[in-house]
């Protein structure tokens, strides 16, 4: 019999990608989500945090839970509170289905101390993993680039068009980006195996932003000049390009946790795809579009 596997946030983005290699590996896939997509074969189920007994149901039958629910922001109601809660609700509900392994993507560099409530939230949940008796493995992605990815993409859009370029601080810190395939590839690896892991998705790369910026710029064929701005006025800068966007481009929160290099760890290479490459290979289609995380959710 196949497999029938859980991925929340299947349509999403690092979602869809999962999706894709369990079902090429002849698993069924069903998922959690807020967004269903009407045309999908994929079984949906909707997030109903506050029904325990419909959350067993999405999950009664599956193997591996592969969870991608998080919030990037605070919007609309929302919170990093919130969204601890409700994962929490998820892994109680893949525990009493029977579930046997749970892959999570978390983050690098979760702390309960972070300045930064979406680290501290990563955190959090990372115990309530570890506490669940699931057998797991936590996959920490740093800044994750690929077709239709947010952040690369849009520094490429940017460059091509005002290419005056506003960078945080100095934009010495550093940047080690992980190709969304290669992320895929790595959680459904750890969803074949048992042992309870924690493991850093990180690229054999590492820039500093002012590099990445420069390098992204330069392989779409776009001249930039990089203009050091404290994080305060690049925040304001942004704010009126996510009018012009209608998207929240970059959080002031996001740009401080790029400056303190929390998307940065020295661990071992474990997804071997080079921004560089992938920016070689792909250089008429980053960036010739806007891509908005907004209207992803609708």
């Amino acid at each position: 019999m196949n497999k029938t596997d859980v991925v929340t946030g299947a349509f999403g983005y690092t979602g869809s990608y999962l999706t894709h290699n369990l079902q090429a590996a002849g698993h069924q896939v069903r998922t959690l989500t807020n967004h269903p997509k009407l045309d999908s074969a994929i079984e949906v189920h909707p997030y109903t945090f506050n029904d325990r007994d419909a959350l067993v149901r999405a999950f009664t039958g599956a193997t591996t839970f592969y969870n991608t629910y998080w919030v990037r922001y605070v919007h609309g109601g929302t919170s990093y509170d919130r969204a601890v809660k409700n994962t929490r609700a998820l892994i109680d509900a893949a525990g009493r289905a029977g579930v046997e392994r749970i892959v999570h993507i978390s983050i690098t560099k979760p702390a309960h101390g972070s300045f930064y409530e979406y680290y501290r939230g990563k955190a959090a949940i990372e115990d309530i993993i570890r506490d669940s008796g699931l057998s797991y493995a936590i996959v920490r992605p740093t800044v994750i680039f690929g077709p239709d990815d947010i952040l690369v993409n849009n520094i490429a859009w940017l460059a091509r068009r005002f290419h005056v370029f506003a960078i945080p601080g100095d934009g010495g810190y550093r940047v080690r980006p992980v190709y969304v395939q290669d992320l895929a590839d790595l959680c459904v690896q750890l969803g074949a195996s048992r042992g309870n892991v924690i493991v850093d998705a990180v690229g054999p790369e590492t820039f500093t932003f002012n590099d990445m910026v420069r390098t992204i710029a330069r392989s779409v064929g776009a001249w930039h000049l990089p203009v050091h701005l404290p994080p305060a006025l690049v925040t304001a800068v942004l704010r009126v390009l996510a009018v012009v966007t209608r998207d929240v481009v970059l959080t002031r929160d996001e740009i401080d946790g790029l400056m303190a290099e929390l998307v940065t760890v020295d661990s071992k290479t474990t997804c071997p795809t080079r921004l560089t490459e992938y920016l070689r290979a792909n250089a008429d289609r980053i960036g010739a579009s806007y891509h908005s995380e907004l209207a992803r959710r609708q």
